[in-house]
């Protein structure tokens, strides 16, 4: 199963295995991630799930789609390059090893 691993705003790491067409943000709040808000359940209408990728596989990343754009411009926190909405990655073999950063205000 690939792993992700979540920095949470207090400086802490949390590594979790996830599965194969699991979302970030299922992930995260199937694990009891407070901070991943997912109010909209992961259909990207409200980016309560915004985090920054901060390394590992970062190249097997799917492109983001115009409506995750749009949405990652609605977002609380400052939008960098590394945004991206947590419901809109599913885990693949491929992005083990993933490190997502969960900002302070989402």
């Amino acid at each position: 199963m690939p792993k992700v691993t979540y920095l949470l705003p207090d400086g802490s790491e949390h590594e979790f295995s996830l599965s194969v067409g699991q979302s970030i943000m299922e992930g995260a709040v199937s694990n009891g991630i407070e901070q991943v808000l997912a109010q909209c359940g992961g259909s990207a209408m409200c980016a309560t799930c915004h985090c920054y990728v901060e390394g590992g596989p970062v190249e097997a990343l799917p492109p983001i789609s115009d409506l995750e754009n749009a949405m990652l411009d609605e977002t609380e926190a400052e939008r960098k390059d590394n945004s991206r909405l947590s419901c809109q990655v599913r885990v693949t073999e491929e992005l083990s090893g993933l490190r997502v950063a969960i900002p302070e205000e989402i």
